[in-house]
């Protein structure tokens, strides 16, 4: 099941890329924190969390992504915005994937929490 979630973040930075988004940092890793996609567009720093799914059977992708999750996304990124010294603004994403008739379908959820 790991590569199925590799596929998704390949295709999330391919989707992120063409809608304009610049990757600084893939799976960035902060003590316990783990962010999949750290990207820059326009000014902002964006804080992206992949969650790819093969049916909605059970939820919506995003669904998945638990307070508890955006909690640690959240110090994460902190420590991120230290460690380069951002001041900057900054955003919260999700990208919900669902691989449907051998392609993936795609939901950009921009400023989706903090």
């Amino acid at each position: 099941m790991q590569s199925f979630g590799k596929r998704g973040e390949e295709f999330a930075k391919s989707f992120l890329s063409k809608a304009g988004y610049k990757l600084l940092v893939e799976n960035y890793r902060a003590g316990r924190s783990e962010i999949d996609l750290i990207c820059e567009k326009d000014g902002l720093l964006v804080f992206v969390e992949v969650k790819t799914r093969s049916s909605t059977a059970y939820g919506l992708p995003e669904d998945f992504v638990s307070k508890n999750q955006q909690q640690s996304i959240i110090r994460g990124a902190e420590r991120y915005m230290e460690e380069v010294s951002w001041k900057g603004d900054l955003r919260f994403d999700i990208l919900a994937l669902v691989f449907d008739k051998g392609r993936f379908e795609v939901e950009h959820l921009k400023d989706a929490f903090y």
